[in-house]
């Protein structure tokens, strides 16, 4: 058996592997029913989901009907660019508030693209502050800084 697709057979497995990691951490966790989730329910059952689907691609890459592709080289400045990005969203969350810390994240981690763009990335960032703004502190009523601190709530 050859792998055809190793980039898909790249992704299956660490998408399946992420999910068992995640089913494992969840079993932590009182499980419950489905009628009476407990909180390692839905983790446990969404990695499930992930692990399925992680397999199924890696599978997929085995087949004769694959098409054949090669891994190419990482791009190791992009994969610094995007996760300094979001360690640096991390540290400054509490220091700027959330519509500048995903503002920032936004226009940073699209500087890993090679089709950047200032513009763009700026009417993104907006627009992503926005929608956090009324999923997670409306809708769900989770508590962020909105503002950095000196700017006052």
């Amino acid at each position: 058996m050859q792998v055809r697709n190793k980039q898909d057979f790249g992704a299956g497995v660490m998408f399946a592997l992420i999910g068992a990691f995640a089913c494992l951490g969840a079993l932590k966790y009182d499980m419950g029913t489905a009628r009476d989730m407990g909180p390692g329910y839905f983790p446990f059952w969404l990695g499930a989901c992930l692990t399925l689907l992680g397999a199924s691609i890696a599978l997929r890459s085995l087949s004769t009907h694959a098409p054949i592709s090669r891994l190419d080289p990482a791009d190791w400045k992009t994969v610094a660019i995007l996760i300094g990005s979001v360690a640096l969203a991390g540290a400054l969350l509490n220091v700027l508030g959330i519509f500048l810390t995903v503002f920032v994240l936004v226009v940073l981690s699209s500087m890993a693209s090679h089709l950047f763009d200032w513009r763009v990335a700026a009417l993104t960032g907006i627009g992503l502050a926005a929608f956090v703004w009324l999923a997670f502190i409306k809708a769900l009523g989770l508590i962020f800084p909105l503002w950095p601190p000196m700017f006052g709530q």
